[in-house]
């Protein structure tokens, strides 16, 4: 598998090459329109929240780097989800899996081991991380599966598992499994102190609308969600609970789930509803190869996200609610690589980030949704070659260029400023047809707690194919005329690893000299900039996004 990878990275890395170094085109004249006195809306950080299927990779030295530039982002407001957290084995990460142990039986009596675990949590919290805490999956010794069903199926990338596995069924014990998640609640109140656990969200499971992980019905899940929900808030009363995660908006599932919490007979109590702090859906995209390149599909994850927010809004006990998208990516599985997900180390799955966001702020400020998180489940594949394809923020420990683009968002401010660009697709051309014809070159602009203002570029396009760069004239009314400022890039040039790889001819296994070149090629680096009349032209290329900070 490992040698089939890296032949299929080292020959995307030269198609990859083949466009940058290709004759450019005239530059699209663009105007961005910046009034810095005019404040139009909040904007929560939304991006602050991360995720991957692989809990114990947090563990590893190369997981906890990764944790603690993410804690950098905005400390101590970064949050982390993992599956598997109460999942059986031996804390080994593999694809689509992870272990902790927390529950066996002796002599048919309960057995708690925390060890494995409270290492997960020791590691976000030493990054100044809180959890986003996914009650999941099914122990080994509660599982109602039939006998004779496998605990867990051998899983691969590019191989599809057949049936279904031991960890994706119910509790055939449900005081059991309430007892389990009533004393883990109590451990981590006493370990990491009440203040701290009434920081994080707590929700159930993983997508139960996907046989993949749950082998029950929706009423089976509604049933768990309330047992699991009352055992965490005998522990502590004040516990943010939430859900349900599914896997996109989840139709019919979802409206059976907005209707038992709010209007059903709660399982655990007897009560009417089940208390629900937040809301949490999954949103993505739909890459694919198209004449012989990557098309993504940011249109299916907006259409998604903004049924989602139409849905909750629907529901008058639950409007106004906050709404976390527990998983917000361009495609379904990060461990999965491949020919459609050869935009994810280089900066179209940068630009693609920039766009997507952008776009999400708006969706929820049009509907009056209170979102408060969209988690990019990408994090890192400890042990597997260099830019292999798979979802992650870092190869190897260097960063890619995805990882700087939460860098810029790091950098905007609380408010943001009417902005406007004459070549920024329309919200709802977006929802509909995606970035097919122009690309979109688009603009949001902050001022900071600072009082600076910060302003967001980009230029992207579904298409991976190269294209005119974008010569963006950008007129900053209500600030000095001659302000001085900084420019951070992102493209194919500036803080992009995968670029430098390429230009060192993709080596398998690079010298420690070249690592140390692949390293500082992933570094923002700033540069100086002055208005001149109120006025910056820059160039900012296809698939490129940059920050202005005045």
């Amino acid at each position: 598998m490992r040698g089939g990878l890296s032949s299929w990275c080292r020959s995307a890395a030269a198609a990859s090459l083949a466009l940058l170094t290709a004759a450019a085109p005239a530059p699209r004249a663009v105007h961005v329109s910046v009034d810095a006195a005019r404040v139009t809306a909040p904007l929560p950080p939304i991006w602050r929240f991360f995720g991957a299927d692989e809990p114990n990779y947090a563990t590893m030295a190369e997981g906890k780097r990764l944790l603690v530039e993410l804690g950098r982002l905005r400390p101590g407001e970064v949050y982390f989800r993992a599956h598997n957290l109460l999942t059986s084995g031996d804390g080994t990460a593999d694809f689509k899996w992870g272990s902790t142990n927390v529950y066996t039986e002796r002599d048919g009596k309960p057995v708690y081991d925390w060890r494995i675990v409270d290492g997960i949590i020791d590691s976000y919290r030493a990054a100044g991380i809180h959890p986003y805490l996914e009650i999941g999956f099914m122990p080994e010794a509660l599982s109602a599966a039939p006998p004779g069903t496998p605990y867990r199926l051998p899983w691969a990338p590019g191989v599809d598992a057949k049936g279904t596995a031991g960890w994706t069924y119910p509790p055939r014990d449900e005081k059991r499994w309430a007892d389990l998640v009533y004393r883990w609640t109590l451990h981590n109140v006493a370990r990491y102190g009440r203040a701290e656990v009434e920081r994080w969200y707590f929700q159930t499971w993983n997508e139960p609308n996907l046989r993949f992980y749950w082998s029950a019905s929706p009423e089976a899940f509604y049933r768990l969600h309330d047992v699991t929900v009352d055992a965490i808030r005998r522990a502590l009363p004040t516990a943010r609970v939430g859900g349900p995660d599914l896997a996109g908006a989840g139709g019919t599932f979802m409206q059976g789930f907005l209707s038992h919490v709010t209007t059903g007979t709660n399982h655990a109590t007897g009560g009417t509803g089940t208390p629900t702090d937040f809301l949490s859906f999954h949103a993505k995209g739909q890459p694919a190869v198209v004449d012989g390149h990557v098309r993504m599909g940011i249109a299916n994850q907006l259409r998604t996200a903004d049924e989602a927010f139409a849905a909750f809004a629907a529901v008058p006990q639950l409007a106004g609610k906050p709404v976390v998208i527990g998983e917000n990516d361009p495609e379904g599985c990060a461990a999965c690589p491949g020919p459609a997900n050869a935009y994810r180390n280089g900066p179209l799955y940068a630009s693609y980030t920039a766009a997507s966001y952008a776009r999400l702020w708006e969706l929820a400020q049009r509907r009056g949704t209170r979102l408060e998180g969209a988690l990019a489940w990408s994090y890192t594949f400890v042990g597997q070659p260099w830019f292999a394809g798979y979802r992650q923020l870092a190869t190897n420990g260097v960063d890619l260029a995805v990882l700087n683009v939460f860098r810029l968002f790091a950098r905007l401010g609380p408010e943001r400023l009417d902005a406007r660009s004459d070549a920024q697709v329309p919200l709802d051309t977006m929802l509909r047809d995606g970035v097919r014809g122009a690309p979109d070159v688009g603009v949001l602009a902050t001022r900071t707690a600072a009082g600076r203002v910060a302003l967001l570029l980009w230029h992207y396009h579904d298409d991976d194919v190269a294209g005119p760069d974008a010569r963006v004239t950008l007129d900053v009314a209500h600030v000095a005329p001659a302000a001085a400022g900084r420019l951070w890039r992102v493209d194919a040039r500036h803080a992009n690893a995968f670029g430098a790889w390429q230009a060192m001819g993709a080596p398998a296994r690079p010298t420690p000299a070249q690592v140390a070149t692949l390293t500082h090629a992933a570094r923002l680096t700033p540069e100086a900039l002055r208005l001149t009349g109120g006025r910056l032209t820059l160039t900012v290329p296809r698939q490129g996004v940059a920050l202005v900070e005045l």
